[in-house]
């Protein structure tokens, strides 16, 4: 089985008409020079190189997550260029595949990292690590361990940055996940957790402190959430001119995939009294004020700033839908346009069980005016499916040039 190739190369000029509300909160960022929140110019095609970089056949041979931390911290386009960059997985497959066959003795961890060297796709430039128990065999590199952590739980990984306020620590959001059944998609979130990396710590992390945090939204499934799902670090010291000084973490809720956002000061980022939440007018200190800001959005998302001033929001439409969507705002906070397609996702037509999800940007892995985007590929039926394609699950990769 070869890598799924898609030549498409498309250039698009997204323009959709309606009235957008403003928000009658004070805003502190800067004025974006462009505040058409209906349309972008651009154009997109497959970043085969990037997709091929996750298509290997033995050790780590598939995951879904990716979230990309530049660990210099600075987190603009071009940035990674010259410095390394960690990537966090959430469910991690190991193992061989010879001749397109699956071997017996693969298994799956919770969450896995890789780091890789400047902003190309080379495969001697990148390495994956999995933690290990006593026998050798591999095991999740982050284990709950916090006092309210239950016997069964593991992490699936949010968004990280690098703090310059905390000597360069590395926060970590990890979704605090237990079984429910034996079904493929028998699982629920319970809990919140912070993780924290010392500077210079490295693989497995053996120094690393977990804090429970109050930022899971417990509930039905039409309310229930949880924050982490996008960090969004406007600083100057992530590199952005204009930056506010805030960090913004966004969170999903509810069956319509909400998106909600916080923001806290760096220096206070363990003080979660010190976290406020956008309640479409203000800044409040009650999470259970928070609104939402957009919605058919994705659990894992991107948010950055465009050369032009605008914010963008790039995510999977509607959690698991075959477009991958953007949304422009003059704000961090909003008010977000109407969803900008930017590309059609072809991996489902392969098998009839296969899904995409999670679309993000990742800008310090792009080049200037360029968007470099992820994407997860998954299926319905996945222990039968991995067996017939068994590099369906790893990342695919587009490359969205953005236009004068």
């Amino acid at each position: 089985m070869k890598p799924y190739n898609n030549p498409l190369k498309l250039t698009i000029s997204a323009g959709i008409f309606m009235l957008l509300s403003c928000s009658s909160g004070k805003h502190i960022s800067q004025s974006p020079v462009n505040t058409d929140l209906t349309s972008l110019k651009f154009t997109v095609e497959a970043a085969d190189d990037w997709s091929d970089l996750f298509y290997r056949k033995s050790g780590w041979f598939g995951a879904d997550g990716i979230f990309a931390i530049a660990k210099n911290g600075v987190d603009t386009a071009g940035a990674g260029k010259d410095s390394e960059t960690t990537l966090l997985f959430s469910d991690t497959m190991f193992g061989d595949i010879v001749d397109d066959s699956l071997q017996p003795g693969y298994t799956m961890v919770h969450n896995s990292v890789a780091i890789i060297k400047g902003n190309e796709p080379v495969k001697d430039n990148i390495r994956f690590y999995v933690n290990k128990k006593a026998d050798g065999t591999p095991e999740s590199m982050f284990i709950p361990n916090t006092p309210n952590t239950k016997p069964g739980d593991y992490f699936w990984l949010g968004d990280g940055f690098v703090n310059p306020a905390k000597n360069n620590a590395t926060y970590i959001f990890g979704y605090r996940i237990h079984d429910t059944s034996t079904a493929v998609f028998g699982f629920g979130e319970f809990g919140n957790v912070l993780i924290k990396i010392p500077q210079g710590s490295k693989p497995p992390y053996s120094d690393q402190q977990q804090m429970d945090t109050p930022f899971f939204l417990a509930g039905t499934t039409d309310i229930q959430g949880s924050f982490g799902a996008c960090i969004f670090p406007n600083i100057k010291a992530a590199g952005y001119k204009t930056a506010d000084g805030y960090v913004y973490v966004y969170g999903l809720r509810g069956k319509e995939k909400n998106v909600m956002v916080a923001r806290v000061l760096p220096k206070d980022f363990e003080e979660f009294d010190k976290w406020r939440f956008w309640d479409g007018s203000t800044w409040n200190k009650d999470i259970s004020k928070v609104a939402n800001i957009t919605n058919h959005a994705s659990n894992e998302l991107s948010v950055c700033p465009l050369p032009d001033g605008r914010y963008a929001m790039v995510f999977q439409t509607d959690g698991i839908g075959r477009g991958v969507g953007l949304r422009l705002s003059n704000h961090p906070q909003g008010p977000f346009g109407p969803i900008i397609k930017l590309w059609e996702c072809k991996e489902p037509d392969i098998a009839k069980n296969f899904i995409v999800y999670n679309a993000k940007a990742h800008t310090n892995l792009s080049n200037p005016n360029e968007l470099l985007i992820s994407y997860n590929v998954n299926s319905f039926d996945f222990w039968n499916d991995i067996k017939v394609y068994p590099n369906l699950y790893r990342p695919r990769f587009i490359r969205v040039k953005l236009l004068q």
